[in-house]
């Protein structure tokens, strides 16, 4: 698909198909988020200073080939490892302000960050930096999803620390993607 065509049919869908996704359309979504693109080890999304600010979680509820449960994006490597074995869309949905829709996806992107990495390099600034990072990040997951035939909305209402109390640490949770199959 082209890149016009696919900013030309993004849209916020919160409604899907009870469909799992596949593997491959997962790890695709994955390297649009954050994929390796230079031997350097730059990524698909600009990052202020190369700091990576984020991390990636992925609640997987149904997804062929991959037990139901939260893993972490390992981006040099490419893999998934698991934090959490179970399917967790309806906590997800009931700490996002009770959006009942979020359920029905059978997978969550969950991004974290972590300021300090980009604070020790621009001190302050670097606040602002972490947040244009993300806005990448979910643009370049929106696209990359409207490409797959796949839809996603970027979800900011969550309680932060119900959720960082699923995923565990004290990263700062800054947006959750459900992503699935539209329902038309």
């Amino acid at each position: 698909m082209a890149l016009g065509d696919a900013l030309r049919l993004r849209r916020s869908i919160r409604s899907y198909t009870s469909d799992a996704l596949s593997l491959d359309d997962l790890s695709q979504l994955l390297w649009a988020a954050q994929g390796i693109t230079h031997p350097e080890g730059r990524r698909t999304v600009p990052s202020a200073g190369a700091t990576y600010p984020y991390e990636l979680y992925v609640a997987a509820d149904r997804v062929e080939g991959l037990d139901p449960g939260l893993y972490h994006y390992v981006v040099g490597d490419h893999r998934l490892d698991l934090v959490t074995a179970g399917a967790l869309g309806p906590a997800l949905a009931d700490l996002s302000a009770g959006q009942r829709w979020m359920a029905q996806a059978p997978v969550f992107l969950v991004l974290l960050a972590d300021l300090s990495r980009t604070a020790v390099r621009y001190g302050d600034r670097g606040e602002c930096y972490v947040w244009l990072e993300g806005g990448g990040i979910v643009m370049a997951v929106s696209l990359q999803a409207v490409s797959l035939g796949l839809a996603t909305v970027c979800v900011g209402a969550f309680d932060d620390d119900r959720l960082q109390a699923i995923i565990g640490g004290d990263l700062l949770p800054v947006a959750i993607l459900p992503v699935g199959r539209p329902n038309r």
